[in-house]
């Protein structure tokens, strides 16, 4: 059983990553280390005794984002289609959402003024993602599921298919598409990537 003082450490810390990813999103790295206090509840200097600076909270945000992301591929069914329906299915509903675009604004909007906080967003984010795929894909090669190649760029070539242009698109303010249009995109994509990586000898 946690210690109460434990508990309380914990729960802060939650409140804490909830109200700055709240406050990035709405705010941009802007947001400032007061309000996001404020808006958890807890005085400043806990929000220090969690996290040594802002760079860090905004990189532990980045870094939840993507877990959720990449746990798509955890524990998932052994048909390779199948698992790689269900990361697309995942991965566009993150990265696509208000939410996800809403971040990779921010992102993008403090990349030049940040390069080291970009670069932390890169590699717990899309890298890292990138990263659990291109493992998955490797033990489908490796299975004589996919057609033996370079997992890591077999990976970030699906994850350009699944999200590139249409995030251009919606960052341009296009609609968001049908739930029905959208599923049968999905399938399309995910198809087309194993026709490209099907095992050699196997009819296209």
């Amino acid at each position: 059983m946690a210690h109460p003082a434990e508990s309380v450490f914990v729960d802060s810390r939650q409140r804490l990553i909830e109200a700055a990813r709240e406050a990035f999103l709405q705010e941009g790295y802007r947001a400032s280390v007061d309000r996001i206090a404020a808006r958890a509840g807890v005085a400043k200097q806990t929000l220090y005794n969690h996290f040594a600076s802002k760079d860090d909270l905004f990189s532990e945000v980045a870094r939840l984002a993507s877990s959720r992301i990449a746990v798509s591929l955890e524990g998932g069914p052994t048909d390779v289609r199948e698992c790689l329906l269900r990361f697309a299915a995942t991965l566009r509903a993150k990265l696509l959402s208000d939410e996800g675009l809403a971040m990779f604004r921010v992102l993008v909007a403090e990349a030049v003024r940040f390069p080291a906080l970009a670069k932390a967003f890169y590699e717990k984010g899309p890298q890292e993602t990138a990263r659990r795929l291109a493992v998955s894909l490797e033990r489908a090669m490796a299975a004589g599921q996919l057609r033996r190649d370079d997992p890591g760029f077999a990976a970030e070539l699906l994850i350009g298919m699944l999200v590139g242009a249409e995030r251009t698109a919606r960052m341009c303010g296009l609609p968001v598409r049908d739930p029905a249009d959208e599923e049968v995109r999905v399938h399309r994509i995910i198809d087309t990537f194993l026709r490209a990586y099907a095992p050699e000898g196997t009819a296209p």
